[in-house]
């Protein structure tokens, strides 16, 4: 065990300093942009892939030695579905270990006061004992189909903690849920369940379509937590946490692949029937993570799954007809 920082003084950020975003087009780095902004944030650094490729060590020392930003959210990510995962295990774990290593080293070279590292909860042993806790990690075998972007966050975690140990910098992780919200994938062939839901229920409705088919039994239960959320959690760990420790963000409830698909259908207004398609794979009975350790924090999720669901569904309305709806 290391030795815990003193937390009972943390300063919050200085909301006037340089704050750079690493991945700030994707879900979860759009949606901490939004609350930075509404926090006052004055500040906000980005640089696009096309700017700035964080796989090439070279560019990121440059671009950290030239903005010398104060504070960092390490949101970006090579990431994708099953089929990608299992298919291109090699890109997978190669990009993020770069992303991880170069940013995280020019982040302590050039004495970045906080950091703040976005991971996943696929880092923990597939069959995990439920809900998950912090404490699980390495204590089993990985899901063998994106075992080698687990293997990436669970570095980057540990780079973080070492850093921490050895150098004495201020660095967080956090592992979130299953994630949805404003700026989504909605692309059929690589989305997620929910955002894929969405777009098949709405394009049910429009089409007058008498039945929208759902994979599985419907039986699977899943965790859901709205992306603004999350980017709440990581200000406010950010502005009042100073420890070693890491952290689930999640929603703390679950529902089945069922019940989301009600939910689904009574948001976008659908009137048609769900058929369950059994001979479709369920995928992992169960994945909720134990959010008891970022609760004694002092923080807890706001936006209740239909609300956020509601709010999803009107930003992808706005964008349908246009097709400006999928994950830039």
């Amino acid at each position: 065990m290391t030795e815990k920082k003193n937390t009972q003084a943390v300063e919050p950020l200085d909301r006037s300093k340089k704050i750079y975003v690493a991945g700030h087009r994707g879900l979860v780095g759009s949606g901490l942009v939004r609350c930075l902004e509404k926090a006052g944030f004055k500040n906000i650094i980005t640089r696009t892939h096309a700017e700035l490729d964080l796989t090439r060590q070279a560019d990121v020392e440059a671009f950290f030695a030239e903005e010398k930003p104060d504070y960092v959210i390490l949101a970006a990510a090579k990431v994708g579905g099953i089929h990608a995962n299992d298919t291109y295990p090699a890109d997978f774990i190669m990009k993020n270990l770069q992303i991880e290593t170069n940013v995280i080293d020019a982040a302590y070279k050039n004495q970045v006061q906080k950091l703040l590292f976005l991971g996943s909860s696929c880092i923990y042993p597939r069959d995990c004992p439920q809900p998950i806790r912090e404490e699980y990690l390495l204590s089993g075998y990985l899901e063998k189909t994106n075992e080698a972007y687990a293997l990436a966050k669970i570095a980057g975690l540990k780079m973080c903690a070492f850093y921490n140990r050895q150098y004495g910098t201020h660095y967080i992780s956090v592992m979130p849920c299953n994630l949805y919200g404003i700026n989504d994938n909605f692309a059929l062939e690589n989305s997620h369940v929910l955002p894929a839901l969405i777009r098949k229920f709405h394009e049910a409705k429009i089409h007058h379509a008498p039945t929208v088919t759902v994979w599985g039994s419907g039986k699977p239960l899943r965790e859901f937590l709205n992306v603004d959320d999350l980017a709440d959690a990581c200000l406010y760990l950010m502005d009042h946490y100073d420890g070693d420790d890491f952290f689930n963000v999640g929603y703390g409830k679950e529902v089945t692949i069922r019940e989301l698909a009600e939910l689904v259908k009574k948001v976008t207004g659908y009137e048609g029937e769900i058929v369950m398609d059994p001979t479709k794979p369920d995928g992992t009975p169960r994945k909720l993570t134990d959010i008891s350790r970022i609760k004694a924090t002092g923080w807890e999720p706001k936006i209740d799954l239909e609300t956020g669901l509601r709010q999803t569904y009107e930003w992808f309305c706005e964008r349908y007809e246009t097709g400006d709806f999928a994950q830039r």
